[in-house]
């Protein structure tokens, strides 16, 4: 990868000058044309293993909990809530830290690099849940609260683990990318890597879900290999630039008051005060949770309307390939028409589908077409906004800002799941109903984003906008 190259240089006199070479600039990095393929290639190769790891803890898990006994309340207590509860805590905390810590690896690598392994070690747990549960079962004898419930206990842990240290690397992973990247080319770079974690999706779906029942403990092993391997390559190889000092901490004795108290009043009120990322950050929230109904419940409506694992499987590998053909353009897109009217425009579009698919996807065929449509549409709104947040909040405290706009996300992700899983337990797994209730959301949404269109423009618009706050 190239090196951080100085922003100008004289010819010395009586030589001459040899044209130069286009420098692609990211704060005190520049890269030439080369460089920022170098600098590419190895951030998509981390975001392919940390999406072979997405892609299969959570169908994987689901499966693997309904094998264990539990609930649809249970399921979307530890895939919906849990997650969200523990990146509402640690995702601020992280990031802060983050956003201040300067050190010769870099401010975002040390938070991604240590959680590493640990992750790929919590999935080789999950992958022994079965053999664990029982000797635990042995150990409680009387005092056990069954085989059924050892087996809840455990994979919980391990699910808790893998939950906590996913969250420390995922809080500060969006920082490396807005700091290492230059932004002339940052919805592209989404748009690659939308592509990847479709391709990853496609392996997932076409050769292993089809496996998932029979044969978890091999695809939670393997998967987490990759991911411990490949992630912490790629944090070896991406080399961070120069950072400007931190702002100087509040002077005093070193009491809890200065170092807890004042810290989180700051963070209170740059981040929660001014009403134009009040709005963002709702509207960020309502987006990320319209597809929750669907995504936490989708294999089980898929087995209500007649669907085996493998046919599941290739609708979301159809799905993923349309996706995957959609990225570089939504992504080049973005660049061009910014995020807003990307995202807002995919809301409608999903909006108005789903609640049309809630009436009619009663059977296999009408599930399926919904089904790929919720795919593509929820996939098109992820790619085109994955920018927003580098294209709307302060540079210098961008990691800070993306933890306030999780903070909100984070209480949406705790509600949704459980509340639907009860639901749903409640009416007998009516599971149609997700497709009316994403569908809701999303119009919901959809208000929300032409609020901050609005202000945005207010704010200066496509030309001249400057985030609030930016110290640059």
């Amino acid at each position: 990868m190239d090196q951080p190259t100085p922003s100008s240089s004289a010819a010395p006199q009586g030589t001459a000058t040899v044209p130069s070479r286009r420098l692609w600039r990211a704060g005190t990095l520049a890269y030439t044309t080369p460089g920022l393929v170098v600098l590419f290639a190895w951030l998509l190769w981390g975001d392919f293993a940390w999406n072979m790891k997405e892609r299969t803890i959570v169908p994987v898990g689901q499966i693997v909990l309904k094998q264990f006994g539990a609930t649809d309340f249970i399921v979307g207590l530890l895939v919906g809530s849990l997650p969200a509860a523990i990146g509402l805590i640690v995702g601020p905390i992280i990031s802060v830290r983050s956003d201040r810590h300067r050190g010769r690896w870099g401010r975002r690598i040390p938070y991604m690099l240590i959680p590493a392994p640990i992750v790929a070690l919590s999935m080789a747990g999950l992958a022994f849940t079965a053999p664990v549960a029982e000797w635990l079962h042995g150990v409680l004898g009387a005092g056990s609260p069954g085989v059924v419930g050892c087996r809840l206990i455990v994979f919980s842990f391990f699910w808790s683990s893998f939950e906590i240290f996913q969250t420390i690397a995922q809080a500060v992973f969006g920082g490396l990318i807005n700091d290492v990247v230059p932004p002339e080319v940052i919805g592209r770079f989404y748009g690659l890597f939308r592509a990847v974690g479709l391709i990853a999706g496609i392996v997932f779906n076409f050769w292993l879900i089809d496996y998932a029942e029979t044969h978890y403990r091999e695809i939670f092993l393997g998967v987490g290999l990759l991911f411990g391997i490949g992630f912490s390559v790629m944090c070896l190889r991406v080399k961070e630039g120069e950072y400007p000092p931190p702002p100087p901490r509040e002077p005093g004795d070193g009491s809890f008051a200065v170092r807890f108290v004042a810290p989180m009043k700051a963070y209170l009120r740059e981040c929660y005060t001014n009403p134009f990322y009040l709005w963002v950050f709702l509207a960020m929230m309502l987006g990320a949770v319209m597809a929750l109904p669907v995504n936490t419940f989708s294999v089980f409506y898929a087995k209500s309307v007649g669907l085996d694992m493998g046919r599941y499987g290739e609708l979301l590998v159809i799905t993923y390939c349309f996706s995957l053909a959609l990225s570089y353009p939504l992504g080049w897109m973005a660049d061009r028409f910014h995020p807003l009217r990307i995202g807002l425009t995919a809301l409608g579009l999903y909006a108005v589908t789903m609640i049309w698919g809630g009436f009619v996807a009663t059977e296999a065929k009408a599930f399926s077409i919904v089904f790929v449509a919720h795919g593509v549409l929820t996939g098109t709104y992820f790619t085109a906004t994955a920018s927003l947040g580098q294209r709307l909040f302060p540079r210098t405290k961008f990691a800070q800002f993306a933890s306030a706009a999780g903070i909100l996300g984070a209480m949406g992700l705790m509600v949704v799941p459980p509340a639907l899983g009860w639901f749903l337990d409640s009416i007998g797994q009516v599971y149609r109903y997700t497709f009316l209730i994403g569908g809701a959301l999303a119009a919901v949404a959809v208000a929300a984003f032409a609020v901050v269109l609005f202000k945005f423009k207010q704010l200066g618009g496509d030309g001249a906008y400057r985030p609030p706050g930016d110290a640059i």
